[in-house]
């Protein structure tokens, strides 16, 4: 079914979630990546950990709440230690009882950078020097190697779980002045950022390259080194656009746009194109 909905019926902004259940999306973030998929990666994760904080913000409204866990059932993924500052920055919108684009946008443009971040800040700083000294301390007959490296590693992670969700929720509630003063700017800004990421995200992961090769003498023809001097990950991006005209203009579902590149794969792969 089409999401066609802007705003919500009741615009009355709600109450502000208290800590209880403000802690108790908290602990449900472990649960991101429970539900993991190639159509819409973590967003199932993603409503079942905000979920409590909609059901009260919507309380006096089941059909602002059904349409709140629709948009919320779009496309997300980030990293999922850090995944608390989106969801403060999200509930606090959804209590202003924002835009639904703005959140949208808001949510997208928050998602992404955040993979790199976490990634810097966890997998390549707190996790091989945490390991480093407690993998030493186990080799040398220490039990309280493993120990001590599951103790700092889950205060780490909770302790930013805490924090972000708290004061991104409280850094939202104080900015929505600013952002209903600026929405179209705001949205705008928003969007342009999330088409950024994709495209980042395009360029980053797209891999696909033309294995075609053109005899000629002593130099042969390398078809890809041509397309790279027009345009570096060229097949990629046409790719990425011929999906996203199937999906837009013919109505194609993500599952048939993976099942049409799982057989273009095989085939390219099988003959050599690709």
């Amino acid at each position: 079914m089409a999401f066609d909905a802007t705003h919500y019926n009741n615009l009355t902004p709600a109450q502000p979630l208290d800590k209880k259940t403000l802690n108790k999306m908290v602990f449900r973030s472990l649960n991101l990546q429970a539900s993991f998929n190639y159509e819409r990666m973590q967003a199932g994760g993603w409503l079942y950990c905000i979920l409590p904080g909609l059901e009260k913000i919507h309380a006096d409204n089941k059909e602002d709440l059904e349409i709140s866990m629709q948009h919320n059932l779009e496309f997300f993924n980030t990293h999922p230690f850090l995944v608390t500052f989106v969801m403060g920055i999200v509930l606090s919108l959804e209590q202003q009882k924002a835009d639904i684009n703005t959140i949208r946008a808001v949510r997208v443009a928050a998602m992404g950078p955040l993979g790199g971040i976490g990634d810097a800040i966890f997998w390549f700083t707190l996790v091989p020097i945490t390991a480093g000294i407690t993998s030493n301390m186990a080799i040398n007959g220490s039990l309280a190697g493993p120990i001590l490296f599951l103790l700092i590693f889950n205060v780490v992670q909770f302790a930013c779980r805490f924090f972000l969700m708290y004061w991104s929720y409280n850094l939202g509630t104080k900015a929505i002045e600013l952002l209903t003063a600026n929405a179209k700017e705001f949205t705008r800004a928003a969007s342009m950022l999330g088409v950024f990421v994709v495209g980042a995200l395009t360029s980053n992961y797209g891999a696909t390259t033309i294995n075609l090769v053109i005899e000629n003498g002593d130099s042969p023809i390398v078809i890809q080194s041509i397309l790279d001097g027009v345009l570096p990950k060229l097949i990629p991006l046409t790719i990425t656009l011929v999906l996203f005209a199937l999906m837009k203009k013919k109505g194609w579902t993500p599952v048939k746009c993976i099942a049409l590149l799982l057989v273009l794969g095989i085939l390219g792969g099988a003959i050599g194109i690709f």
